[in-house]
């Protein structure tokens, strides 16, 4: 499966979506009492929606035979071109459509792409299999990275600065994605796959063995600790919660209890870009060109868009001269492969890039106003 995407994502921004008034406090909680990072509605949507509607869809799918049969088209297009490659295009809200950003770090944002380009082109010149693989464990660590950033990002909002805790939270959510990942690399080969049937390496059963336990323990442990920390001391953080779980529900069920592509895309794919996306059109500024749309939804639809051209024009190019499977939608293949060592590192760069450029964009320690935004409820014109 074709799954590109998404460092960190540690830092987000503190807004209502509806447009209202949130009063801060001193325990950062909103002024429904609730350390939502956005507003109760707009968070519930993000996180739970789309765990639901990935849920859903795998139940669907057992109704059709699409969990044991071929995937459907639909299914890639949806999930993979508008919300996964869709996504990766909305790094660039943040950084290469912002001049105020651009102008900031011009260096890390001019070098990120050219050096993904020079390396890739490199590496597979020597050898196609380490190249894959590297950007799929690259990928690998983005998506677990961005789980653990919204865990990190709720905590601060929260005001958890316990030790204990945050190694009951580091433990839990790292868990909720690792352990399902070593399982996957212990039951090699699955009838799913990141980038190419061959981009993991095989680990010996036994370490998936000994992760099991830890990881239900892991996941023990955190409920434990919010039940105690909501019930006994009136600190519920709900918008946690709902990272937490939905990260496990949907790892595991697209991973471990299913050994299936279309169950895997539905619920991998979603959870990962649609919350990234939300997050992008929340923090841009609005005095770019998508925000003069004189309505909510014409910058969404703006936005959205641009993301999906995007989107479509790169696996327009991968699908003709690469991958060749979906003439019906893209046209024609070319069959010249004397350039795809130059080729297939370029069209690389855009994931590449954005791996890259999330571990530096939302960190705290080197944005002030993001520092700001994660640690205060702003009002927010959507």
């Amino acid at each position: 499966m074709m799954c590109g995407a998404s460092c960190e994502a540690v830092v987000f921004q503190s807004v209502n979506f509806s447009g209202h008034r949130a009063i801060a406090t001193s325990t950062g909680k909103t002024s429904n009492g609730l350390p939502w990072l956005f507003s109760a509605p707009v968070d519930l949507l993000t996180f739970t929606g789309s765990a639901v509607v990935s849920l859903v869809l795998v139940a669907i799918g057992f109704q059709f035979g699409w969990i044991n049969g071929d995937t459907p088209e639909w299914t890639w297009i949806t999930a993979i071109l508008l919300v996964d490659v869709a996504h990766v295009y909305s790094t660039g809200f943040r950084v290469y459509f912002d001049n105020v950003e651009l102008r900031r770090r011009p260096w890390l944002y001019v070098l990120a792409p050219l050096l993904s380009f020079l390396i890739g082109a490199a590496i597979y010149s020597e050898s196609r299999l380490i190249f894959w693989r590297l950007l799929a464990y690259l990928a690998v660590f983005h998506f677990v990275r961005q789980q653990y950033g919204w865990v990190a990002l709720y905590r601060a909002k929260g005001k958890e600065h316990d030790r204990f805790g945050k190694w009951v939270d580091t433990a839990a959510i790292y868990l909720a994605t690792i352990y399902p990942l070593i399982h996957w690399h212990a039951h090699l080969p699955r009838r799913f796959y990141w980038f190419i049937g061959t981009d993991f390496v095989a680990l010996p059963i036994w370490l998936e063995r000994v992760c099991r336990p830890l990881y239900w323990a892991a996941i023990a442990a955190y409920v434990v600790r919010s039940v105690y920390r909501g019930v006994w001391l009136g600190r519920w953080n709900p918008g946690k919660d709902l990272v937490v779980f939905t990260t496990a529900a949907c790892w595991y069920v697209g991973i471990v209890t299913l050994n299936s592509d279309y169950a895997f895309t539905v619920t991998n794919v979603i959870i990962h870009g649609v919350p990234y996306m939300v997050l992008v059109y929340w923090t841009q500024r609005k005095d770019q060109w998508v925000g003069r749309a004189p309505s909510v939804g014409g910058r969404v639809l703006r936005f959205l868009a641009l993301l999906w051209l995007l989107a479509y024009a790169e696996e327009l190019v991968w699908d003709r001269a690469i991958w060749q499977e979906r003439s019906w939608l893209f046209g024609s293949a070319w069959h010249d492969e004397s350039w795809h060592v130059w080729l297939v590192p370029l069209l690389a760069v855009p994931q590449a890039t954005h791996y890259i450029l999330d571990g530096f964009i939302w960190r705290r320690r080197s944005n002030k106003d993001v520092a700001e935004m994660a640690t205060s409820a702003k009002t927010a014109d959507p």
